[in-house]
């Protein structure tokens, strides 16, 4: 299952973007509103939102200043989520979310809106930094 955010121009450089991101505890300030937990350490993170199960994600893959790819650490549910980070001529970026997972038909029926919602949300919040 793949989902994509919006593309978000954000106010600063694609390195600055980059720099932000590769921080695994800055993602709680992009978090929807209705986390519930959110934990870190160096290279990973786990959250859980109210009435969902906790996620923890892991950090798998950096190029800076243009890509950063985090990944499921449970192998019940493999996914991966990437930052596209695109530079701009006016010292800005544009910045977008992928989402690939790989869940049988039942269970990506199930979780494909809230999943979207969840991502959507994220850019937003990236576009507001």
């Amino acid at each position: 299952m793949n989902l994509e955010s919006p593309k978000v121009k954000v106010k600063k450089s694609s390195q600055e973007v980059f720099d932000f991101l590769s921080k695994v505890e800055n993602f709680e300030t992009i978090m929807p509103s209705n986390i519930d937990k959110f934990e870190a350490d160096e290279n990973s993170f786990l959250f859980a939102l109210k009435g969902m199960p906790e996620i923890k994600l892991q950090m798998k893959e950096t190029e800076a200043p243009k890509k950063i790819v985090l990944g499921s650490a449970s192998e019940k549910f493999p996914f991966n989520l990437t930052a596209d980070i695109e530079d701009n001529a006016d010292n800005s970026s544009n910045v977008q979310l992928l989402f690939d997972g790989e869940f049988n038909p039942m269970v990506a029926m199930m979780v494909k809106k809230p999943l979207q919602k969840f991502i959507d949300t994220l850019i937003g919040n990236i576009g507001q930094q």
